[in-house]
């Protein structure tokens, strides 16, 4: 229980340094709801963290009534890493690498924080949550589902926000991938 909430709360902390100090201040933007959360924030001037949550709640419903232990495997993540993305807000202010470096670590911090909370089975985003109740559905892989829904949300914002680009949006969702698979292929029992 304790090594679950160690990684919730690093994982959190990670996930919410990388959005707030490479991603956020160099328009980029991650795939699933956490993309989303980010496309409000650029086009809306919304809490981004705030609207993870909000976009989350359809899915966690859903995910209470008909898989109830992906339900608890991932309201913990998606609360804690919510709360400190709107929390760390200030580091935005700061100066932040260029935007190639700023990919390259933010994908590195962010894909950290996603593969230490998932090293705990926790997760920090529907997205994740919805490819696995679609591959139910679906015969297709996760990590397809996955694909399909990250490339989306980044088409999305590459439509709606200027400032985006989809090559350093690519780089760092390449980067999150990477790392995570490296984080959770090496380090899970």
């Amino acid at each position: 229980m304790l090594q679950k909430i160690a990684s919730i709360i690093i994982g959190s902390m990670l996930i919410a340094i990388g959005i707030n100090y490479f991603i956020i201040p160099n328009h980029l933007v991650d795939g699933g709801i956490i993309g989303l959360g980010l496309i409000s924030k650029y086009t809306l001037g919304l809490q981004p963290g705030l609207t993870i949550i909000v976009l989350n709640l359809p899915l966690y419903i859903y995910a209470w009534f008909h898989f109830r232990s992906y339900f608890y495997n991932g309201i913990h993540g998606v609360l804690a890493s919510s709360f400190f993305i709107d929390y760390f807000h200030p580091l935005m202010a700061l100066h932040t690498p260029p935007i190639l470096i700023s990919a390259i670590t933010g994908g590195f911090v962010l894909g950290s924080g996603i593969g230490i909370m998932l090293l705990t089975k926790v997760s920090a985003g529907g997205g994740d949550l919805l490819a696995l109740m679609l591959t139910k559905v679906i015969q297709l892989n996760v990590g397809i589902i996955i694909l399909i829904i990250d490339g989306f949300v980044i088409l999305l914002g590459w439509l709606t926000i200027q400032e985006t680009t989809v090559l350093y949006s690519g780089v760092m969702v390449g980067m999150v991938g990477l790392t995570t698979f490296t984080i959770t292929k090496s380090f899970s029992t």
